[in-house]
């Protein structure tokens, strides 16, 4: 079994009926789990950073949200070109991005 390092939800709206609408889908929150996925794959960090898409976190109006685990660190209004710089500082360095966090 594999003990990922860092495990990272992102609140894509989905819905139980597997439907996905709301804020955070209507803010590219789709394109923003394809990125973390890119980044991680070209980065070798497979084996240490597992990605999950979710439901609704509830804090819409912070939108998209991105949770990482083990820290608990919440990162909101996230764009695709905040991932790069999420992968590199927090997952690579081990330091959470102070400006995204809520």
């Amino acid at each position: 079994m594999v003990q990922p390092k860092y495990h990272v939800f992102i609140c894509t709206s989905c819905r139980i009926n597997g439907q996905q609408k709301g804020f955070c889908h209507s803010k590219n929150s789709i394109g923003i789990v394809e990125r973390f996925m890119e980044e991680i794959e070209d980065r070798g960090l497979s084996g240490d950073v597992v990605i999950n898409n979710t439901g609704c976190f509830g804090i819409c109006d912070k939108g998209p949200i991105v949770v990482v685990y083990p820290e608990g660190a919440w990162y909101g209004n996230v764009s695709e070109e905040d991932v790069e710089r999420i992968v590199e500082e927090h997952f690579e360095n081990g330091t959470p991005v102070s400006e995204l966090l809520i």
